[in-house]
């Protein structure tokens, strides 16, 4: 059996008196999707933010791809481009065009030719759908297209996982499908995924598994067909029931 791509092992994080992860241990193989879920507050930014070290945890170890996270430093640079990351605000430099974007990283951090990254930076805004907004900047793209433009961006590091922190939150719902349906054939093609997300949708259709998680805690995990139709925790039942009177 090949290791685990990511192991979270034992991963407590405190902010001053507030316990905001609890005993984290969480793994996920290579190629599989993991969506976690769970109401405001529980923790899931705050986990996905810790598996590149954006934030810094308190206790326990985070292991990418068999290496432990450093604390800091060119190693931390290096093992961080091994982790792609997709957040709820766009984060594109306002000042660069889209191919200047996606280029940045993979001629900075890379040290790839220009050219050559420029060529790959358009197959991949081809891939999420924007390769007519190369030369633009980003206040000219929707916020639909910028999210792509962001998992493009991402993708063009070549990383080995692909972390998506609510990437659907601050959209229009009718721009929210256009970034989903990209992140569905990511997942179709094999790109290791953990996704905090409120889209329910998502989970039941991508996910490998589905990762509960309430007051900072790991509630239950499952496949999501098991989940959905037979969560085992009060916590979870409670959630799911709340999320079908809303919509």
């Amino acid at each position: 059996m090949a290791e685990p791509l990511v192991v979270v092992d034992h991963v407590q994080k405190h902010y001053g008196d507030f316990h905001a992860l609890k005993n984290i241990d969480l793994t996920v193989d290579q190629g599989e999707v993991v969506v976690v879920i769970g109401p405001s507050g529980s923790g899931k930014s705050t986990l996905c933010r810790t598996i590149n070290r954006l934030e810094t945890i308190t206790s326990g170890t985070i292991k990418i791809d068999g290496k432990e996270l450093p604390a800091e430093g060119r190693a931390l640079a290096q093992l961080r481009a091994d982790v792609g990351m997709v957040f709820q605000s766009f984060n594109l430099f306002a000042h660069l065009t889209i191919l200047q974007n996606v280029t940045l990283g993979p001629i900075n951090v890379k040290g790839m030719k220009k050219a050559d990254a420029e060529r790959e930076a358009r197959q991949l805004l081809a891939r999420v759908g924007v390769e007519q907004q190369a030369d633009k900047l980003p206040a000219q793209l929707s916020g639909g297209q910028q999210q792509r433009v962001a998992i493009a961006r991402a993708l063009a590091m070549r990383p080995k996982v692909m972390l998506f922190d609510e990437p659907t939150s601050a959209l229009d719902p009718e721009m929210i499908n256009e970034v989903l349906d990209v992140m569905v054939q990511l997942a179709k093609e094999g790109m290791t995924m953990v996704v905090v997300t409120h889209e329910m949708g998502f989970a039941r259709k991508a996910a490998d598994r589905v990762v509960f998680m309430a007051d900072g805690e790991i509630v239950e995990q499952a496949d999501p067909e098991s989940f959905f139709t037979n969560p085992q925790s009060d916590r979870a039942k409670d959630f799911l029931s709340k999320l079908l009177t809303n919509n």
